[in-house]
């Protein structure tokens, strides 16, 4: 059995090496980091064929991590994954099984019940890969922070927009990057070193977002990464990485995961600010 024994330790030495893996390992390190949960059922053809590889990229990737080959790899993710995956690929069946069986199409309050299932279940994902250590590292670098800076572009504007809004309720200086006016850079200009940028970005990640992290990285600033893989683009200059997967039906992918990944980011704070932090308070005859 290769030293890499566990799923965790495999994907940060595939992190590690990944900008010195050639494209055809790229695209296999990209395939195993978005189907763990998964990688224990499917068969080495299949694999190289949503690759777009020969089966023997899939050998050669398992030797370069230390394994005798792919078998011995998969059997990493069969002991980590066995019992939390049989549930989530029940349900990808029953997603195909429902689209197909339905000679008619669906009825809004069936698709809508199959989307909130599959936030559920995203959600129970996200509880199950947490990594305490990390979310800690992240309360700590906020905690820290002289002036916090967000941004998301696109799909992660509106989790974005939540945490500032949250995080104002606190003494931090916050600032929303919204590029107004295509104008990122100048918004972003005066971070420093005693300051956190958090970038919050999904595949095929925001162009905005990594331009704002290897600026905010080249002013020795620290940067809190929400994103969707070790592997992101955006996982090269993270002072803290946090991964979030969303659940997803009929090829639309929720936002419930990020959000109450944010949500938690912002209570765990304010309970290190010791924050009396009201549901509902009255500025100026206006409700929050």
């Amino acid at each position: 059995m290769a030293e890499t024994s566990t799923v965790d330790q495999l994907m940060h030495q595939i992190a590690e090496q990944y900008a010195t893996l050639s494209r055809q390992l790229k695209l296999i390190a990209n395939y195993v980091e978005q189907h763990r949960t998964s990688l224990m059922l499917e068969r080495i053809s299949d694999i190289a064929e949503h690759c777009e590889v020969q089966p023997s990229a899939i050998v050669r990737f398992a030797k370069h991590f230390g394994f005798s080959g792919f078998s011995e790899m998969q059997a990493v993710f069969r002991d980590a994954y066995t019992a939390q995956a049989i549930p989530s690929q029940n349900y990808q069946q029953r997603i195909r099984k429902l689209i197909a069986a339905k000679p008619t199409p669906l009825t809004s309050g069936a698709m809508a019940r199959e989307f909130i299932d599959a936030s559920r279940s995203g959600l129970d994902e996200l509880l199950n890969g947490m990594d305490d250590a990390q979310f800690e590292a992240a309360v700590k670098l906020l905690l820290k922070a002289d002036n916090i800076y967000v941004i998301g572009v696109r799909r992660s504007f509106p989790i974005a927009s939540y945490i500032v809004y949250a995080l104002q309720h606190t003494n931090k200086r916050v600032h929303l990057l919204s590029g107004l006016g295509g104008m990122f850079r100048e918004q972003i200009r005066s971070v420093g070193k005693n300051d956190v940028v958090i970038a919050i970005s999904f595949t095929p990640y925001g162009k905005e977002t990594q331009a704002c992290v290897r600026l905010a990285h080249q002013r020795q600033a620290k940067s809190l990464v929400i994103t969707d893989s070790q592997l992101s683009p955006l996982a090269r200059h993270a002072s803290v990485l946090l991964t979030v997967k969303e659940g997803s039906a009929f090829a639309f992918r929720s936002l419930t995961n990020a959000m109450c990944l944010c949500q938690a980011l912002f209570i765990a704070l304010a309970y290190r600010l010791e924050l009396n932090v009201e549901e509902t308070t009255t500025v100026d005859d206006y409700d929050e």
